[in-house]
């Protein structure tokens, strides 16, 4: 199992043992939850301590990493000064969220509606999700969004079960794959062809971003707000003439010794130059000296090209994603 892969005893899969004394805490926590609105980067900044929480909790449970979110931090969008919902204990820590974030501008592989992120604690019990979700899909309908989307492990029969109460029907499915791995088990860092380089963004500064190009609405300033984000980790790969060839974000979150890689790509002409592969390996060996223990990258199954990738390299699928869609507006039947 990969639990046992990572060093980790219990917590994974259907084995059914005692909970770690550090998840006893939540339990049992349904209700004397205080509820509460946060925006911008207050919110950022909450759903960055649940995420962490969690993740310190469990090895990888739930769906989403604090740092895909700061990666989606580094574009404005309509949801950022929005009120997203959080539910916090007796010692400010938070227990659960509902979070909403903006995708409709088309500039997303996955999403194309708002997209709502019900968070929570491992264990959550299934009257806190039902909570959660009802409150969120509320407050989505009084900020004016008819519907939302959103990715639910294809394992989540609790979190299908309360969606498709609110009328919810799967949009796509299998549409992500979440895949892990130790960083003691990374290969070599692969060689790169010649005419070609590999520098970091903290080499590139006087250059425009090199996400700017794909994607002129990124704000490299707003990434820099993230508590996450390196630039020594923003891995780009050049030509000879110094032109972007591909490029890959590397993320360390130094509170839970996790890695995260979002996003990677190849341009076209760049393909099968071996460009993509030496990004990934200098990234994952980057990240291991930063102090990552794992790793986790997420990918569609219907691009065989990228999933051998990181087969290859050491990631192994450990869930599946279905993406739903469904009214804000709906009474649970």
């Amino acid at each position: 199992m990969l639990c046992h892969k990572l060093g980790l005893a219990t917590g994974c899969g259907n084995t059914k043992t005692e909970p770690p004394a550090l998840l006893m805490p939540y339990l049992w926590r349904v209700h004397n939850l205080r509820e509460e609105q946060r925006s911008g980067l207050a919110a950022l900044q909450a759903v960055t301590a649940l995420l962490q929480q969690r993740r310190n909790s469990h090895p990888t449970y739930g769906l989403y990493e604090a740092c895909e979110l700061h990666f989606w931090w580094s574009k404005p969008r309509s949801t950022d000064s929005l009120g997203q919902l959080f539910w916090f204990d007796d010692h400010g820590r938070p227990e659960a969220a509902a979070v909403m974030a903006d995708f409709t501008d088309g500039g997303s592989l996955l999403y194309e509606d708002v997209t709502f992120l019900p968070l929570f604690m491992p264990d959550s019990s299934p009257e806190l999700v039902a909570h959660v979700v009802e409150r969120g899909l509320a407050l989505a309908a009084d900020h004016g969004f008819p519907s939302v989307e959103l990715e639910v492990d294809k394992a989540d029969d609790v979190m299908h079960g309360v969606l498709a109460s609110h009328g919810f029907t799967i949009k796509e499915e299998d549409i992500l794959a979440e895949a892990w791995m130790s960083t003691d088990t990374r290969p070599q860092i692969s060689t790169l062809n010649d005419g070609y380089r590999l520098v970091s963004r903290a080499e590139t500064t006087p250059r425009p971003h090199h996400m700017t190009e794909r994607n002129p609405a990124f704000s490299e300033d707003r990434l820099l707000e993230t508590s996450t984000y390196r630039p020594d980790l923003d891995l780009v790969v050049l030509d000879r003439d110094d032109n972007y060839a591909g490029h890959g974000l590397f993320w360390y979150d130094p509170i839970t010794a996790t890695g995260v890689v979002e996003p990677m790509r190849t341009k076209d002409e760049h393909q099968q130059q071996g460009v993509a592969r030496h990004i990934l390996t200098a990234g994952l060996d980057r990240l291991a000296n930063a102090g990552a223990e794992r790793v986790s990258i997420g990918y569609e199954p219907a691009n065989p090209a990228s999933g051998h990738l990181y087969r290859s390299v050491g990631f192994e699928p450990i869930k599946y994603t279905d993406l739903l869609s469904g009214p804000t507006s709906s009474t649970p039947v």
